[in-house]
């Protein structure tokens, strides 16, 4: 990366063949693999020296999360945006940004164009196909339903008249069909279109109500910190459905360390940050709630999966949990991203204000 590395670096740099940047301490582009200029059609040439948002378009307020990077020193993971140039139609990506351990002030980026797998899942996000699948989905969980409960309990009939060594057999038998209904309810859940019953309402309301539950039931072994900025005007959202965003997120945090440790909600307002909806327009998104946990971090290989249905760094996880935290957000012109390191991992939540009518 020019005057950056050995000739070795070099030729593993320009043979990468994931679109890759430098960033300067100025946010100006020191750098840009060829993959990259493929991936924008454009130059090294013509990108070196410039403002990195003068040639990098990106549907997603990272200005100032770049800035944290820096700061922070932890690595920042995007799913599901859309990158351009101007020059060629934007593409769907995950971006992962990462400081440079000898050169203070620079910036890693690599960019994974989603794969074709990837794309038919887009394709389903149309109206129609969308509901066709989803309503396959909630059909068949809630058909498989039926037998499991007849299941659990011919097994619990068993089991009365089973020796002690015999009964965990049968316990087994419960405890396992109990799991699967209760993946098959996230998955009814998460197929659920209804759309935000949206009303004018504090967020800090809401978190409040979040943490109360969360303090009494699954995060009584944490210790629950509060950093609100009281300025904050009202947001537009169903209360409701951001509720179970906040308990998701909690929990997530809370099962990170079962020994006990401190959670910190934290809200504060930047004017700057804007998300583009799905027509096109752009919306500022200036409320932002941080869930910040110190515990042990995500693994590696989920950090830039970890929104994805499916996905979890639990045993026995469904990895709907944070995928419906997703759903939700972006049905309500948010946003959500993460960054974490071992000892500090943050959810971050971006909102929109409520419009001065309602």
């Amino acid at each position: 990366m020019n005057d950056m590395n050995a000739p070795f670096f070099e030729t593993l740099w320009t043979s990468l063949p994931l679109p890759g940047l430098v960033i300067a301490p100025d946010n100006t582009i020191h750098d840009a693999n060829t993959a990259m200029e493929t991936f924008l059609n454009l130059s090294a040439r013509s990108m070196v020296g410039a403002p990195v948002w003068d040639k990098l378009h990106v549907n997603a307020p990272l200005e100032d999360a770049v800035m944290r990077i820096r700061r922070d020193d932890a690595p920042l993971f995007v799913n599901n945006v859309d990158v351009g140039s101007g020059e060629r139609p934007p593409v769907q990506c995950n971006i992962q940004f990462s400081t440079l351990v000898d050169r203070p002030g620079y910036l890693l980026v690599l960019m994974k164009p989603r794969e074709i797998a990837d794309k038919m899942g887009q394709a389903l996000q149309t109206k129609s196909a969308a509901k066709s699948a989803i309503g396959m989905a909630e059909m068949l969980a809630h058909e498989i339903k039926n037998p499991l409960a007849g299941i659990t309990g011919a097994a619990q009939l068993l089991s009365m008249g089973l020796e002690p060594q015999d009964q965990e057999l049968t316990d087994l038998i419960v405890a396992e069909t109990r799991r699967i209904v209760l993946l098959l309810e996230q998955v009814e859940q998460f197929g659920n279109l209804r759309p935000p019953a949206r009303a004018s309402v504090n967020v800090h309301d809401i978190l409040d109500r979040a943490r109360k539950s969360a303090a009494v039931g699954f995060a009584a072994h944490m210790k629950i910190e509060e950093a609100f900025d009281p300025s904050l005007p009202p947001t537009f959202v169903d209360t409701d459905q951001l509720v179970q965003v906040f308990l998701n997120l909690l929990k997530n945090a809370s099962e990170a360390q079962p020994g006990g440790g401190t959670i910190k909600l934290r809200t504060f307002y930047e004017q700057s940050l804007r998300v583009s909806r799905v027509d096109g327009s752009r919306v500022a998104v200036p409320l932002n709630i941080e869930i910040i946990d110190d515990g042990p971090g995500l693994p590696d290989h989920l950090a830039d999966e970890v929104f994805e249905p499916f996905v979890s760094g639990r045993e026995n996880g469904t990895g709907l949990g944070l995928a419906l935290v997703s759903k939700i957000i972006s049905e309500h012109d948010g946003w959500i991203a993460v960054t974490s390191v071992p000892g500090r991992t943050v959810f971050r939540i971006s909102l929109p204000v409520a419009p001065k009518e309602v």
